[in-house]
């Protein structure tokens, strides 16, 4: 495999990079298909995924249906798996062009967090991939014991939005907001009641765009705390080591080092804010020149881009990796 000349050298000594990772909502049917046929490392992901999970996951990831990927049980194992084949198959064209790419540090998006994780050597991608599988399930176990739905929210700041969701909430039940994506571009969560009015209001308050996400959980919610509660009685009985790589909470927006904080995250975050403006903004402030992102889609790049403007940003197709066949013309 060969690497696009216009990508530039990230061994070069002269740049931070930093890895990133997309969460839930990145797949598409499809995804990873093109990378399957190119790379045999990346191959090798896709079959110890499917080998572990006792399906052809990857036969999901390509030929779908779209709409029993998008199940969050489904969605969450697909997106982690295509991300590492990525990530191998970028080590490995790295490798064949006698270039040492080691990033300063790796992050991601909700569920990318997991992607991170193995990145940085805290954790193995077989105990991930489970892990994530039974992520998936109880955040829809909760969604059924409480449900609720999620909205993005367009062109109002964070503290204009959580005063609206505090003001919402009031008037019973809970909406909070989940996601702080990046300046004027947010998602909140919550029960049905609330998660309308708070809408209604945001709307009221001068948001240019409000709009009801295709989803039937409030994730990054106080509805998932029996799925939190249970993923930390899970995590308690994991395997994780010291990251070999600096990693970035969702949780926290800050810089993580230590297993007990590591598994502690992943434990809150269902029930947490997804801080990447604050994430971003981190990286940046220790840094990094380069964000690489790794895995379906590009949307990590875009939110990116909104923190800072002029912050380059690659993909893996910069690399002569297509996730799929448009990317190969």
């Amino acid at each position: 495999m060969e690497r696009v000349r216009s990508a530039p050298d990230l061994g070069d000594g002269g740049q931070l990079v930093a890895f990133v990772f997309p969460g839930q909502g990145s797949q598409f049917v499809g995804m990873g298909q093109k990378l399957h046929e190119v790379s045999d490392v990346a191959r090798r992901v896709f079959q110890q995924a499917d080998e572990l999970l006792g399906f052809s996951l990857s036969t999901l990831c390509f030929e779908g249906p779209a709409d029993v990927l998008e199940d969050t049980l489904n969605a969450q194992p697909a997106i982690l798996t295509v991300s590492l084949a990525a990530l191998a198959a970028l080590k490995q064209c790295w490798h064949a062009a006698e270039q040492t790419v080691t990033p300063s540090c790796v992050a991601g998006h909700s569920l990318g967090e997991f992607s991170a994780l193995v990145a940085a050597g805290a954790l193995e991608f077989g105990d991930a991939l489970g892990l994530v599988r039974e992520r998936g399930r109880l955040m829809q176990e909760a969604g059924m014991q409480q449900p609720g739905g999620m909205a993005a929210v367009l062109g109002l700041e964070r503290d204009e939005l959580t005063a609206v969701c505090a003001e919402a909430s009031a008037r019973g039940g809970i909406v909070v907001l989940a996601n702080d994506n990046c300046p004027g571009q947010s998602v909140i969560s919550g029960d049905l009641d609330a998660l309308r009015r708070a809408m209604d209001l945001a709307s009221e308050r001068g948001a240019k765009r409000v709009v009801r996400l295709d989803i039937s959980i409030a994730s990054h919610s106080p509805l998932m705390t029996t799925a939190s509660d249970k993923l930390g009685a899970l995590v308690a009985k994991m395997a994780f080591h010291e990251p070999l790589t600096p990693i970035v909470s969702n949780v926290s927006g800050r810089f993580v080092t230590s297993v007990e904080e590591l598994k502690r995250n992943v434990a809150q975050q269902v029930i947490r804010p997804v801080q990447w403006t604050g994430s971003v903004r981190e990286m940046l402030d220790h840094g990094v020149t380069t964000f690489l992102e790794i895995g379906p889609g590009a949307v990590l790049s875009g939110l990116i881009r909104r923190v800072k403007r002029d912050a380059p940003t690659l993909t893996a197709a910069d690399f002569g990796l297509p996730l799929t066949a448009s990317q190969a013309s």
